[in-house]
């Protein structure tokens, strides 16, 4: 799918999701890896940027650890759709916001910079669309790293289990939040957002280089939209497994190449029993079916009862708001 564009910009999507370098040109290391000139390295991601192919580069921060996070689901009639998902997405918590198919068919992502900012937003929603909102926060990850090889075999892409909580600073939570929007697209991207933040540049690179460590910060990089680039078949699958059973089915899911994402979400009593989440990106229908049936294959979600809510529509998908508006 990548050879239908520019060979540079096949590089850039593919080679550099991660490990971007922490140094104060980053983009000549780029140049210099790629054989050509910072200059035509930034025009590319720029052109990237502007025709959706790439969200950003910039940082991915784990959940709820610089603020707080829940994905949330409505059942929303479908001559109400359009509505809803305007009321939904013009909220600037809100940084993703797709359609599925399914009666629970509206699936957004919510961050806020403290749960108490998240709950008030989660409930303006269901007071202005009159809908139920399921809260549905993390309980634990196996792999929540959307960062996967564009190009050749499918292969597991896992996420480390341990984080150092303690070594994010108050101070930093506007660093966070700048990466989550992205870097500026300039020659020295970690001395402009130095300047914004009022640090100082080496400041700017040791905190990164302390938050990637310390597993806050799980990856700094091109942040690819993918079915900008051709990866338009994607389905959430959702598994009712038995509580006693979800360490051992997460572990074993995360493993299976073209599971993209997994993680063990809250259920809904009597209504949302699903608590194990997966994510597969493909390229067609067809290829994701088959990485389901490897999935569902697996020993430990054997006869499990499971769903894939493919994706219908991209309604809004930005990077996360983790300070109140107002200090953002």
């Amino acid at each position: 799918m990548l050879d239908r564009f520019d060979t540079l910009d096949q590089r850039l999507l593919d080679d550099f999701q991660r490990d971007f370098p922490l140094t104060p040109q980053p983009f000549a290391v780029l140049a210099e890896q790629l054989g050509t000139t910072e200059d035509v390295v930034l025009d590319h991601l720029r052109a990237m940027q502007s025709d959706g192919r790439i969200a950003r580069v910039g940082g991915t921060v784990r959940p709820n650890t610089a603020g707080a996070s829940t994905l949330a689901a409505m059942a929303v009639p479908e001559e109400r759709i359009e509505e809803v998902a305007r009321q939904v997405s013009r909220l600037p918590g809100v940084n993703h916001a797709y359609l599925r198919e399914h009666d629970w068919n509206l699936w957004f992502v919510a961050t806020a910079a403290s749960a108490e900012d998240l709950a008030r937003d989660l409930e303006a929603i269901r007071l202005e669309t009159g809908l139920e909102v399921l809260d549905l926060r993390l309980v634990q990850p196996f792999n929540i790293d959307l960062g996967f090889p564009l190009a050749g075999e499918r292969r597991c892409m896992t996420t480390r289990a341990d984080v150092d909580a303690d070594a994010l600073r108050d101070s930093d939570r506007p660093l966070l939040h700048a990466l989550s929007q992205g870097l500026p697209l300039v020659p020295r991207p970690y001395a402009a957002l130095a300047e914004s933040l009022g640090w100082s540049e080496p400041c700017v690179l040791t905190r990164i280089d302390a938050l990637l460590a310390a597993g806050i910060l799980t990856r700094i990089g091109v942040i690819v939209r993918h079915r900008a680039v051709g990866w338009t078949s994607n389905a959430m699958v959702v598994w009712d497994v038995a509580p006693e059973r979800m360490t051992e089915a997460g572990r074993a899911l995360a493993q299976v190449p073209g599971v993209t994402l997994c993680y063990q979400r809250r259920i809904v009593p009597g209504v949302w029993p699903y608590g194990l989440y997966s994510m597969i990106h493909a390229r067609s229908r067809a290829e994701a079916l088959e990485v389901l049936a490897r999935a569902a294959a697996l020993p430990a979600l054997n006869s499990v009862d499971h769903l894939p809510l493919f994706s219908i529509r991209c309604f809004k998908q930005t990077g996360a708001r983790l300070q109140r508006e107002a200090a953002a």
